[in-house]
């Protein structure tokens, strides 16, 4: 469909492998919004499950590529570099967007010239597509990339020249590489919209869900790169990980003694050289923790 000479072109890369049991639901996603200016790539990593064969299935509806790659943010970057879009976005091959997403993320970005990012609220889901809870999105400030990721990759969508200045994804990273472009685009500007945009599938498969404590351990080194501190909240949701086990995707750690003493262990081993700072941020989580527990 041609495009209307007011309406910027918006690039939407997946990228997948082996994805077959939800990346039909995911296509049609981005296929259903009423923008009329989409471009669409999926980048296959190689698959042998069946998601080639829905692939063909839109033949004409979106581009597709099946070749090895070198990992997700790879294989993101490789896409951005075969389209052309104005905005860009990728959306993994378990995630959806909701009706009317790309339309309120390019009137966002037309009222924000500034905005490097815009993102919006979020949902997180279960297999079958229920939702379980809201993503805790949070309005950007200054410092609050430090302490917790408050965007939802899949309700996030960026400028293509900032994205590109950004050096794009760091391919080296398997699990924070979107929090992590996040603190590297901050500078350029991130925007907040109160509008509801995606929903982030959980699952057992999903790599946070199955490798929490490896998802958890790469985070607190992209915090401690960019911010020279690890935070006492990421360093305890680990500890408690390991010791119980809980999935911590979509709940916080429980209150536990023994992950408290554990934490304190290794938040003194990681911030040697900032103990003042670790010993205010362990009383300030301490009565955050207590705060949610008396509201939960």
């Amino acid at each position: 469909m041609p495009r209307p000479l007011d309406s910027p072109l918006v690039s939407i890369v997946t990228p997948c492998l082996n994805a077959a049991r939800f990346i039909d639901e995911t296509i049609q996603s981005v296929l259903g919004q009423d923008y009329p200016a989409i471009e669409y790539l999926v980048m296959d990593g190689g698959s042998r499950d069946g998601t080639l064969d829905i692939l063909r299935r839109y033949q004409g509806q979106l581009e597709w590529r099946s070749e090895p790659d070198g990992g997700q943010a790879d294989a993101v970057n490789r896409g951005f570099t075969l389209t052309r879009g104005e905005i860009f976005a990728f959306l993994n091959a378990d995630d959806t967007y909701l009706r009317g997403a790309v339309s309120r993320v390019v009137e966002a970005f037309a009222r924000n010239p500034g905005a490097a990012v815009i993102y919006g609220d979020a949902w997180h889901m279960d297999e079958k597509g229920r939702r379980i809870a809201r993503y805790p999105v949070e309005p950007f400030q200054p410092d609050g990339l430090e302490r917790r990721c408050i965007i939802c990759q899949p309700a996030a969508f960026m400028r293509r020249q900032a994205f590109a200045e950004c050096g794009g994804l760091n391919a080296g990273l398997r699990f924070a590489l979107d929090y992590d472009l996040w603190i590297r685009m901050a500078p350029r500007g991130l925007v907040k919209i109160d509008a509801e945009l995606a929903q982030a599938r959980l699952h057992p498969a999903a790599k946070t869900v199955g490798q929490t404590g490896a998802a958890i351990a790469e985070t607190i080194g992209v915090l401690r790169r960019h911010y020279g501190y690890a935070p006492f909240n990421w360093i305890y949701g680990y500890a408690h990980h390991r010791l119980t086990g809980q999935p911590l995707a979509s709940a916080r750690p429980r209150m536990s003694m023994a992950s408290a003493g554990s934490a304190l262990a290794l938040g003194l081993g990681y911030n040697w050289r900032h103990p003042i700072r670790f010993y205010r941020d362990v009383l300030a989580s301490a009565k955050e923790g207590i705060a949610w527990a008396g509201q939960s």
